[in-house]
């Protein structure tokens, strides 16, 4: 049976040229779960949402977060990254092994997200197969759509972290095979990162990857320490992301590597050439000490970059936020290292958060037509000021961001299905 619906208010998208299109007091046709047009005529004999006076956006996509360390986020935050992980990372994922806990924790994870800015996302869940596959569930339920992953461990990390290398595998297998019918939320190979993963491991992901098609996530290029690790494990790579290649678990099949934040230059070719997607994390960059990802340099390399919260090195679930915070950074990287490096304008940034990173998972992040039709609803009359009527859409978005990002959203559809 057709679905047909519109929404009514303020619309406004980034096009293919990284500019913004608006669309003032106009209906967005909803046929299916797609988007059909965006139209001033009044539809005939179909429901209209009345969104009057509201900004009707692109639901944005969370590149990169770890949900089982939201409980703690905002906390912790005077530890670089690797001492970080071993006081308090480690520790709260371990409790995902009691699944009575994995359930209250997950519990208040989903519906957070659920009012929050987020409509696509890929996420980091933990070793606990039986854990992981409650998290899949409710995301399932919820109504929003994005990739998680059963996280691999099986060296360097805390015994009660650490998989016998056959039982990891299995696991990983029987993950995806429960996730079989899913519609919204799909399994994606997550080898934590290099130090935590076995050859023999690594060699087993890849293989499973290739044969389902499923894609791979991981970290790269965070920390220093980090990188000079990797070179130890993996004297052969001529670089972290060589390393990945050289186990075939970079861009065999979609690949998101998040934060990539030291990246050589040699490493800049490999990325675009297999086609990987960064996910930059500038709040959890910031709070972990690991520096300043060179985004502009990306862009113009052309990489593929999505934005990300990284929770709980980022301390905020809103993706709003995470766009100023990377204008911010990308203007202290123009500044303090390379001034050929231009700041993100606002513009950029959130195409790089919508229409960019979308294609990641299809036809995402733009109301095209027969795009998903992913959208979120934002009130921005209730921010305050004398210059409201005088503001263009993109303004208002930009104010909105800027100055309310954070707050639940009015509305979302995923999918054309309203979740919120």
């Amino acid at each position: 049976m057709e679905e047909r619906f519109a929404l009514f208010g303020d619309i406004i998208h980034s096009e293919r040229d990284r500019t913004f299109k608006e669309f003032r007091d106009s209906y967005l046709m909803i046929r299916n779960g797609r988007v059909e047009k965006i139209t001033k005529e009044r539809p005939e004999g179909v429901e209209v949402h009345d969104y009057r006076g509201m900004l009707i956006i692109p639901g944005l996509i969370d590149m990169h977060l770890h949900a089982p360390q939201y409980q703690y986020a905002g906390l912790f935050m005077d530890e670089e990254l690797l001492d970080w992980l071993n006081h308090h990372t480690f520790p709260e994922e371990g409790k995902y092994a009691d699944i009575e806990y994995a359930e209250r924790a997950y519990g208040i994870f989903t519906e957070d997200i659920v009012k929050s800015e987020t409509t696509r996302f890929s996420l980091f869940a933990t070793i606990h197969e039986d854990a992981s596959l409650l998290l899949a569930r409710m995301l399932e339920d919820s109504g929003l759509a994005g990739y998680i992953g059963k996280v691999n461990m099986d060296r360097n990390s805390p015994d009660y972290l650490k998989e016998d290398t056959s039982e990891s595998i299995r696991r990983t297998l029987s993950f995806i095979e429960e996730m079989k019918d899913f519609k919204n939320v799909m399994p994606i190979i997550t080898p934590r990162f290099i130090p935590s993963c076995s050859n023999r491991l690594l060699e087993a992901l890849s293989n499973i990857s290739r044969e389902m098609h499923i894609p791979v996530q991981s970290h790269l290029d965070e920390n220093l320490s980090e990188i000079e690790w990797v070179r130890e494990l993996v004297p052969e790579s001529r670089n972290y992301a060589d390393a990945y290649a050289h186990f075939h678990l970079l861009g065999e099949e979609k690949t998101i590597m998040a934060h990539v934040v030291w990246p050589g230059e040699d490493e800049y070719p490999l990325l675009k050439n297999k086609n990987v997607f960064v996910a930059h994390s500038p709040s959890s960059n910031s709070n972990l000490s690991s520096g300043i990802a060179p985004v502009r340099k990306m862009l113009e390399a052309g990489i593929n970059i999505g934005l990300a919260t990284d929770l709980a090195g980022g301390s905020s679930m809103s993706m709003l936020k995470m766009l100023t915070h990377a204008i911010e950074v990308s203007k202290l990287y123009y500044r303090l290292k390379d001034e050929s490096a231009q700041p993100l304008t606002f513009r950029e940034a959130f195409y790089i958060a919508t229409r960019m990173a979308g294609t990641f998972f299809g036809k995402v992040g733009a109301f095209d037509e027969d795009f998903d039709a992913d959208v979120i609803v934002l009130d921005t009359s209730s921010i305050h000021t004398t210059l409201y009527d005088e503001l263009s859409l993109s303004e208002r978005l930009e104010l909105y961001s800027y100055r309310a990002s954070g707050r639940p959203v009015k509305a979302k559809f995923v999918k054309g299905r309203k979740v919120l």
